[in-house]
């Protein structure tokens, strides 16, 4: 359906009320279960702010793994003087997460919309629980969602955009997979490029340690949620001698074969820009909503089979999701779906039941599989549709022509003096 007037106040009555219950939890009015995720923002992300406010990046710190305007969205609490750091960074979440709802339902309103995508955003978010208000992934998609949205009408608009978010976190640079070819890949992209470049020479030049992430962000291993780290979740249960332990800001694997499974992990995502190559020059018809839907599959791909995937990466899916099904042309509804799914999924397994996950017991290996099934297949869908409605392939081509062309015969015989009865 489209999006109505009875939608929007049902989806505003339950987006309130489920980020009612995220404020109270991420403050500490209400103890959620599991472990407190607000740390992160109270002691590091608090450190680095300090750090930054002297000028410098946090460049001594292995866990600094973001792109230099990272330093905006740990700055932003500032923003709110009158608040602790804490409690104004989840006031920010908070409002951009908001902003998102506020797009959403504005696009869903119109020809070819409809409220599906604002409902996965309504629900996708709380099903990540503490997590969503305690991490800057929720800043981050909102540029992604207003890149997206505006890139229906504006290229230059989802270009700098998605330059801007990609110097918050780098996966943003995705977003520009699928502008259709021509005026509007030339517009987006050109404008992305320019934006990123004098970006990154206002970061290099106002303080030092702006590239200090480059070198973190390489020297990570297998991160105990991936993909990857499945390979080590069942050989433990068979003598494996390996150890979990924090290393580069997360609980990794290390120990034998993980250099080995972290080269693989790279492969797949090496194998996942190459299909991306692939479908770029192979497409043939860019709909309206083509941009959202391989920027969508292309974040899926790569989130899918990174060495990391943090609890806080489904709110990019989550929110790319959003976009499509406002889309009434897309087809990823069901990709979407179990995107939610292992939504939910993620906040079992983390903060919920982390212990089990860290300890590889049965109910650890259970949520692990599911949740990275869930992810996995829906990669497999995605591409798979994002290909069938974009790509033709050469015998589909070959039996149009052959099929058009005795038609275009008898249509010319049928003018011919000859043929006139």
């Amino acid at each position: 359906m489209t999006g109505s007037s009875g939608t929007r106040p049902a989806a505003f009555v339950v987006w309130a009320l489920t980020r009612a219950v995220l404020l109270l939890w991420v403050t500490k009015v209400v103890t959620p279960p599991g472990l407190d995720v607000t740390s992160d923002v109270s002691v590091i992300y608090h450190g680095w702010s300090e750090v930054l406010r002297s000028g410098s990046y946090p460049q001594s710190d292995v866990t600094w793994q973001y792109p230099p305007v990272a330093a905006l969205a740990i700055l932003s609490p500032a923003l709110l003087p009158f608040l602790d750091y804490a409690t104004a960074f989840f006031v920010l979440a908070f409002l951009c997460d908001a902003l998102v709802l506020g797009m959403l339902l504005r696009a869903s309103d119109g020809p070819g919309r409809r409220a599906a995508g604002v409902w996965v955003w309504v629900a996708g978010v709380p099903l990540l629980g503490t997590t969503a208000y305690a991490r800057y992934d929720v800043m981050v998609t909102a540029v992604a969602v207003a890149a997206l949205l505006a890139g229906l009408r504006h290229p230059r608009v989802l270009g700098a955009l998605a330059a801007f978010g990609a110097l918050l976190k780098v996966w943003p640079a995705l977003l520009l997979a699928g502008t259709a070819r021509g005026r509007a890949t030339r517009l987006a992209w050109g404008t992305a490029a320019a934006v990123a470049a004098g970006l990154l020479l206002v970061c290099v030049a106002a303080a030092p340690g702006a590239l200090a992430f480059l070198g973190f962000q390489r020297d990570r291993g297998t991160e105990v949620e991936s993909l990857g780290a499945l390979v080590f979740h069942v050989w433990r249960q068979f003598g494996w001698e390996g150890r979990v332990e924090l290393h580069y800001g997360s609980l990794e694997f290390l120990g034998p074969h993980v250099p080995l499974v972290s080269t693989l992990a790279l492969g797949l995502s090496v194998a996942a820009f190459g299909w991306l190559l692939v479908w770029r020059l192979r497409a043939r018809t860019f709909g309206v909503s083509t941009p959202a839907d391989a920027a969508f599959t292309a974040v899926l791909l790569f989130t899918t089979t990174s060495r990391v995937i943090s609890p806080q990466y489904m709110l990019w899916l989550v929110g790319l999701a959003a976009v499509c099904l406002v889309l009434r042309e897309s087809r990823m509804g069901w990709p979407a779906v179990l995107v939610v799914a292992a939504t939910g999924v993620t906040q079992l397994e983390f903060p919920i039941g982390f212990v089990h996950v860290v300890t590889s017991d049965a109910q650890g290996l259970t949520l692990m599989f599911l949740r990275n099934g869930l992810l996995v297949a829906a990669c497999v869908l995605a591409a798979v549709r994002l290909w069938r409605d974009t790509v033709r392939t050469p015998v589909r081509e070959e039996v149009q022509e052959a099929v058009a062309e005795p038609a275009l015969s008898r249509a010319g015989r049928a003018d011919t003096p000859a043929s006139a009865p």
